[in-house]
């Protein structure tokens, strides 16, 4: 596709301001909250989304529902929109998700969260920016697309999964299970459910999770006479000095990462005794690991419960090592990869940003993707306002960001 296609197409865009806040205020008006958070799921705002598709010509639909007791007719929908390319040598999937979190405390919102506001160009609302700028953003490339009659280089497949909030199960990972090889190794697939405010961040990796609860079992016994007991809180401080080794244990380096080691912090710290003079018999506090892809999590926990027997020969205590969450790292997706170089054209095309592959310290629902066999990356342009009050979407950004996979489509 030439130039003056995608010229052609970024000009169609520009012209949804109107189109674009329209979108927002239909789907915010939906609050698609899971069951676990007390709504009735997707299905309703899933609705709205496929009559708005076939509005403008997207007729290619296909719905894949998960099984849901609790939800709205039994059931969280994902659906599958596809227009045709050039080639079907590959497939260029963009990845949003339906559902949104809780509004929260309605003090904190300066507007009703599920009734957009506009002031310049910010939308407010819950759910409008995560994940809903990249739904519009999708959708509205999709549009230009048909309005335009642009055909892309391959096959597109706008994708809108149920379930991203609270654990994918009936989202992503459902339709792995129908569908292993749903995404092909030489297929692109952007995710648009973060970033950075000037664009520049495509993140391509993840470091695996581990989260540890350290329990210490001691002696209690009265703060004027320490000889008659053992102090676990003593124990469990020499501990988390003791795990600081971790580091060094572990201490390679990537620099695709921010920050590009693994880290081990002591976190929360629970409560042991309410006086001040009595010497606590247990003591409670957690890690948060981030691993980096290259270290298998079993090992970082053989090694934080090889501390735990140390501590407990020096001082007479007994330590147990539980995993609260556990989630080994997903296969990176290579720097180099063509999704990773189409995204860095688009940005630099659409924005003007020289955008890097990075890896991050949290997880995200593409490795669930990378973990199928599909090169993944996650890219957006937003403030990632997401989950607080006053969430809010830029307009230029969702504007710019259909532009950007756009340009994907037509070039990749």
């Amino acid at each position: 596709m030439s130039g003056a296609g995608f010229d052609t197409v970024a000009a169609r865009i520009d012209g949804y301001r109107d189109e674009a806040i329209a979108l927002e205020r239909t789907l915010t008006a939906i609050p698609a909250l899971s069951p676990k958070n007390g709504g009735k799921g997707e299905l309703a705002k899933c609705r709205a989304l496929e009559a708005y598709l076939r509005g403008f010509g997207l007729t290619d639909l296909r719905r894949i529902d998960a099984p849901d007791p609790g939800a709205e007719e039994g059931i969280r929908p994902n659906l599958i929109a596809r227009i045709p390319g050039a080639s079907s040598e590959r497939t260029v999937w963009v990845m949003s998700h339906l559902d949104i979190v809780p509004e929260g405390d309605l003090k904190k919102w300066d507007s009703p969260p599920f009734e957009i506001r506009v002031e310049g160009d910010k939308i407010f609302g819950r759910g409008v920016e995560d994940n809903q700028q990249g739904i519009v953003a999708s959708c509205l490339a999709a549009r230009a697309l048909l309005e335009t009659g642009t055909r892309p280089a391959y096959d597109v497949a706008l994708l809108f999964v149920a379930d991203e909030e609270t654990g994918s199960e009936l989202g992503i990972q459902y339709l792995l299970k129908q569908d292993p090889k749903m995404f092909r190794p030489v297929d692109l697939v952007i995710v648009p459910d973060g970033g950075l405010p000037d664009g520049s961040m495509i993140e391509v990796a993840e470091k695996g999770i581990v989260w540890i609860k350290v329990t210490t079992l001691g002696k209690q016994c009265h703060g004027s006479t320490p000889e008659r007991g053992i102090n676990a809180h003593v124990a469990a401080a020499h501990t988390i000095v003791k795990l600081r080794s971790l580091y060094k244990k572990f201490g390679a380096r990537d620099e695709v990462f921010d920050p590009p080691i693994s880290t081990f912090e002591p976190t929360k710290k629970e409560a042991n005794v309410p006086n001040v003079n009595t010497i606590p018999g247990e003591d409670v506090f957690y890690i948060d690991g981030r691993v980096l892809p290259q270290y298998d999590i079993a090992k970082v926990l053989r090694r934080v419960k090889t501390i735990g027997r140390q501590i407990d020969r020096k001082f007479g205590t007994t330590t147990t090592v539980e995993t609260v969450q556990r989630d080994n790292a997903a296969p990176p997706t290579p720097v180099d990869a063509p999704v990773v170089a189409s995204l860095r054209k688009a940005v630099e095309r659409v924005y003007g940003v020289q955008a890097k592959p990075m890896g991050i310290g949290g997880g995200t629902v593409a490795a669930h993707i990378r973990r199928a066999g599909a090169p993944a990356a996650v890219w957006a342009r937003m403030d990632e306002t997401m989950h607080g009050p006053n969430e809010y979407a830029l307009i230029p950004n969702l504007l710019g960001d259909a532009k950007v996979l756009a340009h994907v489509m037509l070039q990749a």
